[in-house]
């Protein structure tokens, strides 16, 4: 008896079909070059358009790879965008065109059914792709301003524009100039040698807003991971009355306008002696990223096995060994994950600091707004490019900790 294993063949779609998708995105692309000309977009458009079509029946007519009709897909549009503009523009062409050679081998193929069960009906398939469709580009739209600031902040010159020579990748028109400026800005004398460090540590305006936010963000962290957590194994109690009503309330940071909680704790911290200190400003951040922490232990406590304590409570321990011992070592992935929220929030705020703060206080954040608003510099670019770093890597180690309480949970596998 043949033991042979059967694969699904998927049929292959009409040509018009693996010719009309990469020319609609072509076109998309032909619209964007435009850069804003109206009288450009409309013939960029039908030039992209038609020259995907073109090639996508090349490619296919020759029954290439999909290595080797995206290589040559790239090669014919990188030669028309360098010769129709820049070398630039040709290699952000080449970058599309070998997404779109390997595309249209894809759709002819039909391995684009291969996502889906074999009797998905086209309505199906459409709904399936077009719902990702649509998430890229929402993606897109969040994720460019991010990768537009970051090259702009290796400019020589004090744009907030890419000038001719960094797009024709001159390395001259690239510097570190605006780095090195967050640590000479405010100095008095940048280029002694003598007292260099005392005279950044103590004058440089960023080195300060630095010292700021990090001193501000850990005691506002520390302070609101201690609250949050706690608030948070009280609320995960089933005989904890009015649960509901306690957790919209300790949430209401969050809903309620920033600008408004921002004026009541100028106002009552004014009242009480707090205000222009750094302690209302701890306390005020920490009141922000409290929400934060209460939310993510939360979520960690729902998978949480209360026989576990009662395990502990019956072989004698008390209810701070327990907590210690027991419950805290397989939450602490979320907790860690809340307090890093919390010190984003507290890293990122600005409306609590600019009402709440003096001179002397400004973080990172306050520091840019003056920027922006007194002393236009791409320092700010520079800062805000370190910031965009500093975000992913708190925001990839969340995620790290999010999988391991899954695993310590069993919800997933290890």
């Amino acid at each position: 008896m043949s033991t042979g294993k059967y694969r699904y063949i998927p049929p292959q779609p009409p040509l018009w079909f693996s010719m009309a998708v990469p020319a609609g995105i072509a076109a998309i692309v032909g619209l964007l070059s435009a850069q804003g000309e109206t009288s450009l977009m409309l013939p960029g458009m039908a030039v992209g358009a038609a020259i995907a079509a073109i090639l996508s029946a090349i490619v296919i007519r020759l029954k290439l790879s999909r290595l080797h009709a995206g290589l040559l897909y790239a090669v014919l549009v990188f030669a028309f965008g360098a010769f129709y503009s820049s070398f630039v523009f040709g290699v952000t062409l080449a970058l599309v065109g070998y997404i779109l050679g390997r595309m249209s081998i894809w759709l002819h193929m039909g391995d684009y059914r291969l996502a889906l069960p074999p009797y998905a009906s086209s309505r199906e398939v459409l709904g399936f792709y077009g719902f990702r469709v649509i998430c890229g580009f929402i993606f897109i739209f969040l994720i460019t301003p991010i990768l537009i600031l970051i090259p702009l902040s290796f400019n020589q010159e004090p744009y907030f524009s890419f000038t001719q020579g960094m797009l024709a990748l001159d390395p001259e028109a690239y510097s570190l100039r605006w780095y090195r400026d967050i640590l000479y800005n405010g100095m008095v004398a940048p280029e002694a040698i003598e007292g260099w460090w005392d005279d950044m540590w103590t004058n440089s305006q960023w080195v300060r807003s630095i010292k700021n936010s990090l001193f501000i963000g850990f005691f506002a962290t520390i302070l609101s991971t201690s609250l949050g957590t706690l608030a948070a194994i009280g609320l995960a109690r089933s005989e904890m009355p009015y649960k509901r009503a306690i957790m919209a309330l300790l949430i209401s940071p969050m809903v309620v306008p920033l600008v408004i909680t921002a004026s009541g704790l100028f106002y009552f911290f004014s009242y009480v002696g707090l205000a222009k200190t750094y302690i209302g400003i701890i306390v005020s951040h920490a009141v922000l990223g409290t929400p934060f922490v209460i939310i993510t232990v939360t979520a960690t406590l729902s998978g949480f096995d209360r026989s576990l304590t009662r395990s502990a409570a019956n072989l004698g321990a008390g209810p701070v060994t327990t907590f210690f011992k027991v419950q805290m070592p397989l939450i602490l992935p979320g907790v860690i994950s809340g307090g890093l929220f919390a010190f984003i929030t507290s890293f990122d705020e600005v409306v609590v600091v600019l009402q709440m703060a003096d001179v002397t206080q400004r973080t990172i954040p306050r520091q840019m707004f003056s920027g922006i608003r007194e002393q236009i510099s791409p320092t700010i670019l520079a800062v805000a490019t370190i910031l965009v770093i500093l975000s992913v890597v708190l925001l990839t180690t969340v995620e790290l900790l999010r999988r391991r309480s899954e695993r310590l949970r069993g919800i997933t596998p290890g």
